[in-house]
């Protein structure tokens, strides 16, 4: 018998059907299960779980073989960075055009959010913004 990979270990695990106190139980293998509960077949229950790896069920169990997982799942997500550009001459750039119709498209909220952020990172620490020059207007929705 050839030595079997940490990677590969499998216990069995056995739902009770009209055990609600518990309701599965876990086995390092289908031996000790056997040894454990005389009414069931070895050489079935084997047959079952090894060929076509299909859970052994009947009315008062199902049993499956699951393989242990001893290692976290790598990160399958490979983050790409895909960058957003636009390639034009410097004279036909018209960014302020772009920009005004971008900002005008926001909502009122988040223009006067970003306002004041680009405000508060031209002022020193503990130095508060002169509102001497704002207009406040009621805005109606």
């Amino acid at each position: 018998m050839g030595l079997i990979n940490i990677q590969e270990k499998r216990v069995i695990v056995v739902f009770w059907k009209n055990n609600m106190e518990s309701p599965f139980e876990v086995f390092s293998n289908l031996k000790n299960f056997c040894l454990s509960y005389p009414q069931f077949n070895y050489n079935t229950i084997s047959n079952y779980l090894s060929k076509a790896k299909v859970a052994y069920e009947n009315q008062e169990i199902r049993i499956e073989r699951k393989n242990i997982i001893s290692k976290p799942a790598p990160e399958l997500r490979i983050r790409k960075i895909a960058p957003v550009l636009r390639k034009v001459m410097m004279k036909d750039a018209n960014d302020e055009q772009h920009d005004l119709k971008y900002w005008l498209g926001r909502p009122v909220k988040e223009r006067a959010a970003a306002v004041t952020y680009i405000i508060s990172q031209s002022l020193a620490k503990g130095q508060r913004m002169d509102k001497t020059k704002l207009v406040k207007k009621r805005m109606y929705a």
